[in-house]
């Protein structure tokens, strides 16, 4: 069991020799400080929601509506933060949530996140859009857990493809996001007329693909013009029709773990999937939606023998303690990651992922928790809080 709390200790034993921390500790101000440094369309693209972002405030806010229970004068000396996904023991109940945009944030972008996560052992899930090839990804997060996600796309011979190379480069397993057969309506990338992928910028999956390439009438990826690569992409990104039929031949692709991401409403899975990811995409698909995390509980009652996995709003290491204690099977973080990425390449993700765990660490320790299972039993009470905004949550 790790000691995830150590890392506050290490900040101000540094700070008696005088080393002060480079990156910012709050969200709102690691947000801030990207804004101040990102392409205004990128940073847009990534801190936005749909609609006038109600969605988005909402997944934040509805973490404030629960309140952890303290149990004091119980030995909270050792902390257990370890769970098991699919047989496998980690050491923390976090995981590095797909971002489609990692290479606009970062020249390295997926490549650096896949190190940071690596290095500290969170498991990664890699995103179909990437500035790198999955199989260049993969490589950089040798012996970590990581998934490969797939939006999709209209074209079953490509879908087909990307499944075949995410298993030949050694992916633990596949999640199929489900809440993205069109593209949502967003004011604030639809004011500047820009979508990354219009750009060119993070399509190397598509590019590298040969069942890519006939779909554009070409050969080869130098053949590829930039009107091309944006044409045949806009065509077969997503597939409105995407059903249960199509997750059956997925599934009989693979023995490896499959998980449904953008999954809601309470209801039984179907077709031999292994695990669910509760989410509506942060926000950033479809707005006037009831806050993620109030579905979780519902989720998980309805498929009690399967892992349910979680995302969305997630911003601190109390959000983590929260959506553990309800349940959740392991926590996804994802915008701000992101912001470190931008301000750090590696290290600022790392220093992320380092003060989230810290945070939840301590959190379960000065409240006298020793493990995850005790929160589950004790560790939560509905509340109303009067403010939910005090650090830029959102």
């Amino acid at each position: 069991m790790r000691n995830f709390g150590e890392f506050q200790d290490a900040i101000y034993t540094a700070g008696v020799g005088g080393e002060q921390p480079r990156l910012p500790f709050l969200y709102s101000d690691l947000k801030k400080r990207a804004q101040e440094i990102l392409d205004p369309r990128i940073f847009d693209y990534v801190s936005r929601g749909s609609g006038n972002g109600l969605t988005q405030t909402k997944n934040v806010e509805a973490f404030q509506t629960y309140g952890i229970m303290p149990r004091m004068l119980r030995d909270r000396s050792v902390r257990d933060l370890s769970v098991t996904l699919f047989g496998r023991k980690l050491t923390n109940p976090i995981y590095v949530a797909p971002v489609g945009v990692l290479g606009a944030v970062h020249p390295e972008g997926d490549l650096e996140t896949a190190k940071a996560a690596t290095k500290l052992g969170v498991p990664l899930i890699c995103s179909t859009l990437s500035a790198c090839r999955m199989e260049e990804t993969r490589a950089a997060s040798k012996g970590n857990l990581d998934f490969f996600q797939l939006y999709p796309p209209n074209a079953p011979e490509l879908s087909e493809h990307f499944v075949t190379r995410a298993l030949d480069a050694g992916f633990d397993g596949i999640v199929i996001t489900v809440d993205t057969g069109q593209l949502g309506w967003r004011p604030h990338d639809l004011q500047k007329a820009s979508l990354p992928m219009h750009y060119g910028q993070c399509l190397a999956n598509y590019t590298s693909d040969p069942a890519f390439w006939r779909l554009a009438g070409v050969r080869s990826e130098e053949e590829l013009t930039i009107e091309k690569k944006i044409s045949t992409w806009d065509r077969y990104f997503s597939d409105p029709t995407f059903s249960w039929d199509h997750v059956k031949k997925i599934r009989a692709m693979t023995n490896l773990p499959l998980l449904i991401k953008g999954i809601c409403a309470p209801e039984a899975i179907d077709c031999g999937v292994d695990g669910i990811i509760c989410s509506n995409h942060g926000g950033r698909q479809a707005n006037g939606g009831i806050p993620a995390l109030d579905n979780l509980e519902d989720v998980i009652e309805a498929v009690p023998n399967h892992p349910v996995l979680f995302d969305s709003g997630v911003r601190t290491g109390v959000d983590i303690v929260k959506a553990l204690a309800l349940g959740a099977t392991m926590v996804g973080v994802g915008r701000p990651y992101v912001y470190g990425l931008a301000l750090g390449g590696q290290a600022g993700v790392e220093f992320v992922l380092q003060c989230l765990l810290a945070e939840a660490d301590l959190t379960l320790g000065v409240d006298c928790y020793a493990s995850i299972a005790e929160l589950r039993e004790y560790g939560l009470k509905r509340v109303e809080f009067l403010s939910t905004h005090s650090e830029g949550l959102v």
